[in-house]
């Protein structure tokens, strides 16, 4: 019996070839005015884009999502403050990608809200947000807010392998 050739779905070729020119224009930015870190979180959120059951790159100009996906990690890791380094204005994000503001911005909006970015989710925060913000050594616990070095070992593990930020503990008494 003749073996079955392995042929690639017409949709997924086409979030393939999206997916490529993407990361082409992503990385074409970070290398000009980032760094290799924000090009690592650009590289790392397109393709955790392009396994979501419905991409949300197959339709639309390929770089207002570039420049949205950009915004998006810009957003969380201040990059759009003169303050952080690096440092990049909305206004050369765009005239880089030949973009608007408002349609970038609503996509970047979208994108944070698939991917539940935030400033306490530290899976797309650069190196130096998690060396130096504040909030990201603080967990919820109980309701309470508490520093990651006051709870027990094992906790601290389970907050630096998964990210999970808020805990609710019960305590079990021994007498019972």
């Amino acid at each position: 019996m003749p073996k079955k050739k392995n042929k690639t779905s017409p949709q997924k070729q086409k979030v393939q070839e999206k997916k490529t020119q993407l990361l082409e224009l992503a990385d074409g930015f970070c290398q000009r005015y980032l760094d290799s870190d924000y090009q690592e979180l650009c590289q790392k959120m397109i393709l955790k884009l392009s396994r979501k059951r419905t991409v949300p790159f197959l339709s639309g100009r390929i770089e207002i999502w570039a420049a949205s996906i950009i915004q998006a990690l810009g957003q969380v890791n201040f990059l759009f403050d003169k303050s952080f380094e690096p440092f990049v204005s909305v206004a050369t994000l765009n005239k880089y990608f030949g973009t608007t503001q408002s349609t970038v911005t609503n996509k970047a909006r979208e994108l944070r809200r698939i991917l539940k970015m935030d400033y306490f989710n530290t899976e797309f925060a650069t190196q130096r947000m998690l060396r130096e913000n504040p909030l990201h050594n603080l967990v919820m616990v109980n309701g309470f807010m508490l520093t990651v070095d006051r709870l027990p070992p094992e906790l601290q593990k389970i907050i630096h392998e998964t990210g999970i930020r808020e805990f609710e503990l019960i305590q079990i008494d021994e007498e019972h």
